[in-house]
């Protein structure tokens, strides 16, 4: 008997090979696998720290919390921005306490010593008290590597680590059709998750969930296997094309009606989607001929974009724990970052960014309409106290606590993967690479 081919497509520019390494329980639940992640995993990648529509004017900073780290980002006089620790070098107090803000010297709530921009300490009480003389112009801030990319602004703990274009590819190449450098981040909610950031890492780097978690989207993506297609690049990221504007090939969606979601989708740029009925595979390029001709009047630039990129979806996985997902319309950030002390909680984070449109003053973001206008939604919340953080990311996050108990029972004994799912494999492998054989 012939063995039926794979229905999953990897690129054959960009598949990478697995070993089968059994993917292990301890990951998610032991103190010991955390304190790994945090010696050998953390410091060695670049993260996002925010964006750098909020760095307008030398003084202007941002703080990212990430486990029990914490870093500040400064707008310096030339334009350019750095990076600190959040820690006094006097006595280890956090210097800056609120997420944005403007201070034309870094100040110490506790004994007042005060930092420039650029980290240098410029003032302190009693200078003269000091065995070594005035510490003032000689003490700075511990700085960390920062860079910036389109529109956001990202940190890093080790020298070593690739810069950051480089490390980010083929993304940078890959989405600069999009021009995504001024586009505003309307929606930024957060929350607080009972479960290990690596759940839903393993969630977003398979598509085998759709049917199931997100059965919505099958009308207007096609979730079905021979028209997607998967990419693994060698430095650890891959990423995810799936046709939009088209239902899924799971069902018969071709022979009848225009399903929910391709119908209003066909309306919106003016294409009477009953005449599709019968051939809904269609829509798809009736809406590549549509924004390329209503695009510019209603103040999209879609002039670097190719036909794909106007209508599919482009799901980038950064490893190990950043998620961008891309429309031409709309930018969504999706990342889960660990508890600083257990490990099976995490913070899950949801960013998106939509592009400035002349004369538009709202936007449809997952959680309903808002102002164009950054951060016109902000919050963080608690997993499962009923604010949404988008409805897809809701369905993502549900799987994530009754995964967690699983997981802690004796009767899982590791994965069993299929062929489509091969990115968790390579992820986790990347991480036995990175975490186990060393020393504690």
């Amino acid at each position: 008997m012939t063995a039926e081919p794979m229905l999953s497509r990897y690129s054959k520019d960009f598949d990478q090979p697995v070993r089968g390494d059994t993917i292990t329980a301890d990951r998610y639940i032991s103190r010991e696998w955390m304190e790994r992640e945090m010696k050998y995993l953390w410091p060695k990648v670049w993260h996002l720290g925010g964006l750098v529509a909020e760095l307008e004017e030398e003084g202007d900073f941002i703080r990212h919390n990430f486990a029990k780290e914490s870093v500040i980002m400064v707008r310096q006089a030339d334009g350019s921005i750095k990076a600190f620790y959040n820690s006094c070098p006097h006595r280890g107090n956090r210097l800056v306490l609120g997420d944005v803000g403007s201070t034309p010297r870094i100040t110490c709530g506790y004994h007042g010593w005060q930092f420039d921009p650029d980290g240098t300490l410029v003032h302190v009480q009693d200078p003269d008290d000091f065995p070594n003389g005035n510490p003032c112009g000689k003490v700075k801030l511990s700085e960390l590597r920062c860079d910036t990319w389109g529109p956001f602004v990202f940190w890093c703990m080790d020298d070593d680590v690739a810069p950051l274009h480089e490390w980010l590819a083929p993304f940078p190449q890959r989405l600069a059709g999009y021009r995504l450098e001024n586009w505003v981040r309307v929606l930024n909610v957060s929350a607080d998750c009972d479960f290990n950031w690596k759940i839903i890492r393993d969630n977003f780097n398979e598509s085998y969930h759709l049917p199931t978690i997100h059965p919505e989207l099958s009308t207007f993506i096609n979730d079905g296997l021979p028209t997607t297609l998967f990419e693994m690049y060698p430095s650890g990221h891959n990423s995810m094309w799936m046709v939009g504007h088209q239902a899924t090939t799971r069902k018969d969606y071709v022979s009848g009606d225009v399903p929910p979601g391709l119908y209003e989708a066909a309306e919106a740029w003016g294409i009477d989607p009953k005449a599709y009925r019968g051939r809904t595979a269609d829509i798809r390029q009736a809406v590549i001929e549509a924004k390329r001709k209503f695009g510019p009047e209603r103040g999209y630039d879609y002039t670097n974009m190719s036909d794909q990129q106007l209508v599919d979806y482009f799901h980038c996985t950064l490893f190990p724990n950043l998620t961008i997902t891309m429309s031409p319309e709309q930018c969504q950030i999706l990342r889960t970052e660990p508890h600083p002390t257990d490990p099976e909680k995490c913070v899950f984070q949801h960013w998106c960014l939509y592009p400035p449109v002349k004369g538009m003053k709202e936007v449809e973001t997952p959680v309903g309409k808002a102002p164009l206008k950054h951060d016109a939604i902000h919050r963080h919340s608690t997993y499962g106290d009923g604010v949404s953080l988008g409805f897809v990311a809701d369905q993502d996050l549900s799987i994530g606590t009754t995964q967690q108990q699983g997981l802690n029972s004796r009767g899982f004994k590791g994965c069993i993967l299929s062929n489509q799912e091969k990115r968790v494999q390579r992820f986790h492998e990347l991480l036995n690479d990175m975490l186990c054989g060393k020393e504690g």
